[in-house]
């Protein structure tokens, strides 16, 4: 019998994580109350969706007397922790839970975590080809497509669940126990939920301290905050990095276990379980550095996992990347369109910016600002960006912070920017949609954003 039969259990937020809990509350039995604070119609995709079930709704705001009337509260990641209804609801010791803790307590399959700023989705999607070429079935899921809850429900049984997540679905997760957790990077991101930037690397950690003595932790020798996790880290260390350990100061060759580039940056070499491997980076079709960072934290994991050379090859000679990060859309007339419609905070810009060292480039940039500083890509953009074009909530932010680097136009709509973006182009030119921003002004998502970025540049 399931516990929560029976039981009043609050769902709060109804995007895909909430739908997903909705679904999995209700066929335990239990009944299931969703609250948001949007409206019927901005919900009607979602509501649709679970027609067959019989759920209680609360929109529009949220009623503070249904949280301290129910059993359970699950928490979507995109709620805010703080709230009176919350704050009333612990009071009362009433549990608040996320959608990550229900599905892994269901879980008994190894389960690999994946988080960071940016990279997480690439690493992700990298690991998940990496262990199929290897005839092991996965479930990917997580922050990336599908709520975990998803496969706790399909049935399926698998090799490995990988899973990305965000510091939102960290922030109240308490029983995950990863086989892996990878660590790809850490830079100042979501300003407007977190009151520094500790805070934010605090909610990244709960997945290092979810680890135990059994767990392999990857992790970014390159990246400072990251770097400082080993002095923490509780299972066995699998380090990847961009530097020859025989060349960093103080040299580390011989107690280094993880990935490093060789040959100047034309292979990689994996240095584990004994023995070492050395991958040819030829084919890698994925540009800039960030993307061989990624590559190296999935081989990281795909090696302590027991994947066989042969597949990893194979995966870095045939992985075409991911939609909407640093996406090749179409050239015309010369020209070449880039969607990285997930790049939405600063250092995505400025890893997106740094792979074109050499075409001018026409950035469009804007949207929902997340609290983010732009002034450090003045540089980047002064020397790389012919022009920028500013749209969204954040336009006249990122103007202020950019727009005496480059030729700046500030227009009102996405269509504008794209048309105005071809106009001013010329053969060569790169047209890079890398917005720095949340897509929620104008899109339901950066997904959205992408494809819609994509529809327009096809229609030209």
């Amino acid at each position: 019998m399931s516990k929560f039969k029976g039981k009043r259990i609050l769902v709060v937020g109804f995007g895909v994580s909430g739908v997903s809990v909705a679904r999995y509350m209700a066929k335990q039995g239990a009944k299931v109350i969703v609250t948001d604070q949007k409206q019927r119609t901005e919900l009607l995709e979602s509501i649709n969706s679970c027609a067959d079930l019989k759920l209680e709704f609360e929109l529009g705001k949220h009623n503070p007397k249904t949280f301290t009337s129910v059993d359970v509260i699950v928490l979507s990641p995109g709620v805010p922790l703080k709230s009176q209804a919350l704050d009333e609801a612990r009071e009362k010791g009433i549990p608040i839970v996320s959608e990550i803790d229900l599905a892994v307590s269901a879980i008994k399959e190894p389960i690999i975590a994946i988080t960071g700023t940016n990279g997480k989705t690439t690493t992700t999607t990298l690991i998940g080809e990496l262990l199929k070429a290897d005839d092991k079935k996965v479930f990917v899921g997580g922050n990336i497509g599908r709520p975990l809850l998803d496969y706790v429900m399909s049935g399926d049984k698998v090799d490995y669940v990988i899973a990305e997540l965000s510091s939102f679905q960290l922030e109240i997760t308490e029983r995950l126990a990863p086989a892996v957790a990878v660590f790809t990077n850490m830079e100042p991101d979501h300003q407007d939920r977190y009151p520094d930037y500790d805070s934010y690397v605090t909610a990244k950690k709960r997945l290092l301290k979810s680890c135990n003595k059994n767990s392999f932790v990857v992790l970014n020798y390159d990246n400072p905050t990251v770097a400082q996790f080993s002095f923490e880290n509780p299972g066995r260390l699998i380090w990847f990095t961009k530097k020859n350990p025989i060349d960093v100061q103080g040299g580390f060759a011989e107690t280094f276990v993880g990935v490093y580039f060789q040959a100047e940056g034309k292979r990689l070499v994996v240095k584990m379980n004994g023995r070492e491997d050395a991958y040819d980076l030829a084919k890698f079709k994925l540009l800039g550095e960030h993307n061989r960072e990624n590559l190296m934290a999935a081989i990281c994991t795909a090696t302590a996992m027991g994947v066989q050379p042969r597949a990893i090859q194979t995966v870095i000679d045939q992985f075409r990347g991911i939609a909407h990060r640093m996406e090749f859309v179409r050239k015309k007339d010369g020209v070449y369109f880039i969607n990285d419609s997930k790049g939405t905070n600063v250092m995505s810009v400025e890893r997106a910016l740094s792979s074109f060292p050499t075409n001018p480039i026409i950035l469009i940039a804007g949207g929902k600002d997340k609290g983010a500083d732009f002034t450090p890509l003045q540089a980047l953009v002064e020397d790389h960006c012919k022009i920028l074009i500013l749209v969204g909530e954040a336009k006249e932010k990122i103007n202020r912070a950019l727009g005496d680097f480059a030729e700046t136009y500030l227009v009102g709509t996405f269509e504008e920017a794209v048309l105005l973006s071809f106009q001013k182009s010329r053969t060569g030119d790169i047209i890079l949609l890398s917005p720095g921003c949340a897509s929620y002004d104008m899109f339901r998502n950066y997904e959205e954003r992408g494809d819609y970025f994509k529809k327009l540049v096809n229609q030209l």
